[in-house]
């Protein structure tokens, strides 16, 4: 279960920079004109987590694999994108199986950086964005309503989903984002027809205020407007220095942390911006310790053994038997599963239990 995010925003505003900072991939181009992004460009990380690394140390595996992320970056957009203005919408199509959007808006001021709207106003450009997304939502549903109206004499059930689809349409027409949107609870087929639409507003936003080395130290006046923004929206906001981040690749490790203390900061901004998505997104990590790899999993907060097991192999939750599971913290403390289970901390769970951030697992499954 990979996360998965879409990087949105107007040309111009630092997504490409801020894609090769976050991937080193060093593959997006980055200039100062409009639409220097065309094709859709993805990269997949991973996703840096310490607590593997300690329990690396201890089991010495022949090899460590890391959760990871993929990063979708499409092409700016602008207003009127959905009737053709600039490249339009053609490219969100590469987004929309996405598990969050990171809108990605220009909180500096540089008079050589065009901005195509001509000034810096992070409400102004978020709002054109957000609208241009509630427009391909639109273009979405009026496509389900007409299949919908062509099932009607086939499929009875149909009539269920139509009914919805209007109310949803009626809504997204008003300016309002799907997330926002009353799912009717017993309605399983429209459930099922929200679920395919993948509506682009229904997605977690993630607010990336993208600011200069000036910003880093003292919060601008665009960076104070866009958490005012999203602190009314619910949405979450991470601050990066794209350029700077820019800067850091190609340097070690020590390098890097030297010249990010420099700016009172602790870590890159793929950490920032991963941690703020599994916030986001309710996402946790458990892990599997043993000679061959130490791994780490993603799964969803609440998540019971079983469906974690999925995580690896469907066939893990099918036939599900039970889970032995040792905290992370335990397995530190006593430097391996035997040590663990002689200490009595080591358990045996069942179908029913809630699996913790951190839990080190071994599946016991029959099909």
């Amino acid at each position: 279960m990979a996360l998965s995010i879409g990087i949105v925003g107007l040309p111009n505003v630092g997504k490409s920079t801020l894609f090769n900072a976050l991937t080193k991939a060093q593959n997006a181009q980055a200039a100062n004109y409009p639409f220097c992004t065309i094709e859709p460009n993805k990269a997949t990380v991973s996703v840096p987590d310490k607590r593997l690394e300690a329990l690396a140390e201890i089991v010495n595996p022949q090899r460590i694999l890391n959760a990871t992320v993929d990063f979708i970056d499409i092409a700016g957009l602008v207003r009127g994108a959905s009737k053709g203005e600039g490249l339009g919408n053609q490219f969100l199509a590469n987004i929309r199986e996405c598990a969050a959007i990171l809108h990605v808006v220009r909180c500096f001021e540089d008079e050589n950086i065009t901005h195509v709207d001509g000034s810096v106003n992070p409400v102004r450009d978020v709002e054109t964005i957000e609208t241009e997304l509630i427009i391909a939502d639109i273009q979405s549903v009026n496509k389900r309503i007409e299949r919908l109206t062509k099932q009607l004499k086939a499929d009875k059930e149909a009539a269920k989903s139509l009914d919805e689809c209007k109310r949803l349409l009626e809504f997204l027409d008003q300016g309002n984002m799907a997330s926002k949107f009353d799912i009717p609870e017993h309605n399983d087929h429209f459930k099922q027809v929200w679920q395919e639409l993948s509506l682009l507003t229904a997605k977690k936003m993630i607010y990336c205020g993208n600011v200069d080395e000036a910003g880093l130290e003292t919060e601008s006046e665009h960076l104070k407007a866009l958490r005012e923004l999203a602190k009314k929206q619910g949405n979450e906001v991470v601050v990066v220095c794209a350029n700077l981040e820019a800067e850091l690749q190609g340097l070690s490790q020590e390098e890097q942390n030297e010249m990010l203390a420099s700016y009172g900061i602790a870590e890159s901004s793929l950490v920032n911006v991963i941690r703020t998505g599994y916030h986001t997104l309710g996402l946790c990590s458990y892990f599997t310790a043993g000679v061959q790899e130490v791994r780490a999993w993603t799964y969803k907060n609440g998540w019971k053994a079983p469906q974690c097991a999925g995580v690896i192999h469907t066939d893990f939750e099918k036939g599900f038997i039970r889970a032995e599971v040792i905290a992370y913290e335990d397995y530190i403390k006593h430097k391996s599963e035997v040590a663990c289970r002689s200490a009595g901390v080591l358990r045996v769970e069942g179908k029913e239990y809630v699996v913790q951030d951190g839990d080190v697992m071994h599946f016991l499954f029959n099909v």
